[in-house]
């Protein structure tokens, strides 16, 4: 794809004379501590992604999901959230224990808007309100504790552009199935059948349980 010339943006100063000043509203949201209605959004939202960052700049983004009200609030500045058994990368993870910022992104299906908030993580293997966090009879691997610094409601234009939640714009088959992309983006021993039997009944069974 020929891209033809690049116009750049290098400074903050171009950037902003591009955008404008930021919009009044927007300019105020920004909380350090959970609002009661913060508190609502966190005990109705399944899902979250969380983008960290390691010391030498390599970013990750990662999902993160499970009954709602799976991010427990310890205090107005505090919240905790589940690990689940996984592939074990570790990525996040890894990157929290060279630079704890952390950033979070809330949905709840369904709604525009998203709740954000930024802070520092640190990791934790244990404690007491891990009990709160049993589901399936499974208490958590570990837990990521974040110190909210900023927090705030993202408005609904990206959601509404992309008509993420209209079930008539859906099309989940435009693509191979799981096992077939891994198939055919990895080298992998697996015959494509030991995949497919992998990601079916035993990938479900095995959601809370370490295997």
């Amino acid at each position: 794809m020929d891209v033809g010339q690049r116009v750049g943006i290098d400074s903050a100063e171009e950037l902003r004379a591009l955008l404008g000043e930021v919009m009044g509203r927007a300019a105020t949201k920004e909380r350090v501590v959970l609002h009661p209605r913060d508190r609502d959004w966190l005990a109705a939202s399944p899902f979250c992604v969380i983008s960290t960052s390691a010391a030498d700049g390599t970013c990750d983004a990662s999902p993160k999901g499970d009954p709602p009200g799976f991010t427990l609030v310890l205090d107005d500045t505090t919240i905790a959230i589940p690990e689940r058994p996984g592939n074990r990368r570790a990525d996040g993870y890894l990157n929290i224990l060279s630079n704890p910022h952390i950033g979070l992104l809330y949905l709840i299906p369904g709604r525009t808007e998203t709740l954000r908030i930024n802070g520092r993580a640190r990791l934790v293997r244990d404690a007491p309100y891990f009990d709160r966090m049993v589901v399936k009879g499974h208490r958590p691997i570990l837990a990521v504790e974040v110190e909210i610094e900023q927090i705030f409601f993202h408005c609904a234009k990206a959601f509404l552009r992309s008509e993420i939640w209209k079930p008539e714009t859906w099309n989940p088959d435009v693509l191979p199935s799981h096992p077939k992309l891994i198939k055919e983006v990895q080298s992998t021993p697996e015959s494509l059948e030991e995949l497919e039997t992998y990601y079916g009944e035993q990938y479900l069974k095995g959601l809370y349980r370490q295997k």
